[in-house]
């Protein structure tokens, strides 16, 4: 009967008053416990309690900092929201079952990724935007410590049908001064010493692993090429809202 039927997850999950700002906060974009908050205004165990039983739901993910160790940076898996969002209406009624999201309108705008070295994570990104919306979005890529693009991330990127061979890092000095609709930081260490861009408030940060740090894993660019290609599709919904 459907008196006794057990509510969906995603709506005990994600139910709380707590719980339903930490998955708005980080709809955004990574963030550390403190920030979190910062910007809840509410106790760190509170937080922490909260952020466990989204854990345990399985939408949001933690990674400790490569800056600070003390540090642990929360991502809310989009994909799954969506997955699970979409089966929230069908377990009350069959005729109110939620479609997934159509593809994003043709999206434009300027966004600067940026990461330590330039050599992977961040050009990875930008070419990966840039080949998803055919340049009407002005992808852009710098590091803080510029160093040659890895050869790994050209081989990933060309399995993929992008050309990384004339690519070069950049330091992002280059681009001080310049307007960005989004700036996003994929390394934690560069997040601490991003620059102030002009009319941007804060940047949008993706906790991403280095795949070079382990050169015995082949499969990390691949690896992190998926999730940048994941997150990148749900980017381009926050630039054509935009």
């Amino acid at each position: 009967m459907p008196g006794t039927m057990t509510p969906p997850r995603f709506v005990t999950a994600a139910g709380h008053p707590v719980r339903w700002r930490l998955l708005g906060e980080l709809a955004g974009g990574d963030l550390a416990v403190r920030e979190l908050t910062a910007l809840l205004g509410q106790p760190q165990n509170l937080v922490s309690y909260h952020l466990g039983k989204l854990r345990k739901a399985e939408l949001v993910t933690a990674r400790r900092s490569s800056a600070d160790g003390r540090d642990t940076y929360y991502s809310l898996d989009l994909a799954r929201c969506g997955d699970l969002l979409s089966g929230v209406g069908d377990a009350l009624h069959p005729g109110l079952r939620l479609t997934g999201p159509a593809p994003a309108a043709p999206a434009a705008g300027r966004v600067l990724f940026l990461c330590t070295a330039n050599s992977s994570r961040s050009q990875m990104a930008e070419a990966l935007l840039r080949n998803s919306t055919g340049g009407t979005v002005e992808a852009f890529s710098g590091g803080s410590t510029p160093k040659p693009i890895h050869p790994q991330a050209v081989s990933v990127m060309a399995a993929r049908g992008i050309d990384l061979t004339t690519a070069r890092p950049k330091h992002l000095g280059e681009f001080s001064g310049q307007r960005f609709d989004l700036v996003i930081t994929l390394c934690d260490r560069v997040k601490e010493v991003c620059p102030e861009f002009p009319g941007h408030p804060r940047p949008v940060h993706w906790s991403t692993a280095d795949p070079a740090a382990d050169p015995g894993d082949p499969s990390a660019f691949d690896h992190v090429a998926d999730a940048l290609a994941q997150r990148i599709v749900f980017l381009l919904h926050t630039l054509a809202h935009r």
